[in-house]
């Protein structure tokens, strides 16, 4: 079965240039394509079967991505995950913990070790395991927010 069409809001020329820093900023941490590489990088980024997730800078950051398996993972779709606070992926006696890793993140430009609980939009927990979090900096060495990937 193949992954829905790529959201429209994702197509906006803004949002998609951020997405596409997703996997540019992987590729340039961590020495290696997050997906294969494609002409249609938000579509890849989109279907691929790892939940990819990210989010921006900011007091408290809104997810600006979440690809079809993310979607699924939170049990919502593309315009309520957009509009969601990150740390409201984890429960609130969690979030404490997820702010320690995303200090490590900021610090070290990439983790691939990480593993939590997270709570789904209808209140699903669910285990996360070996996640890989970067930071998303473009070619000038900004940072334009964070990103984590990881298996179900």
């Amino acid at each position: 079965m193949s992954a829905a069409p790529v959201p429209p809001q994702y197509r906006a020329p803004a949002i998609s240039a951020r997405i596409a820093l997703i996997a540019e900023s992987f590729a340039r941490l961590l020495r290696r394509p997050l997906v294969a590489p494609s002409a249609d990088i938000v579509a890849a980024l989109w279907a691929a079967p790892r939940v990819i997730v990210a989010h921006g800078t900011g007091d408290d950051p809104v997810f600006f991505f979440g690809n079809a398996a993310a979607l699924s993972a939170f049990a919502c779709g593309a315009d309520a995950f957009t509009r969601m606070p990150s740390r409201l992926s984890a429960e609130a006696p969690l979030r404490d913990e997820r702010q320690r890793l995303l200090d490590r993140v900021a610090r070290d430009g990439f983790i691939d070790d990480y593993a939590g609980m997270r709570v789904s939009a209808t209140g699903r927990r669910f285990r996360i395991d070996s996640a890989i979090v970067w930071n998303l900096v473009d070619a000038q060495g900004i940072r334009h927010g964070q990103a984590a990937t990881f298996a179900l």
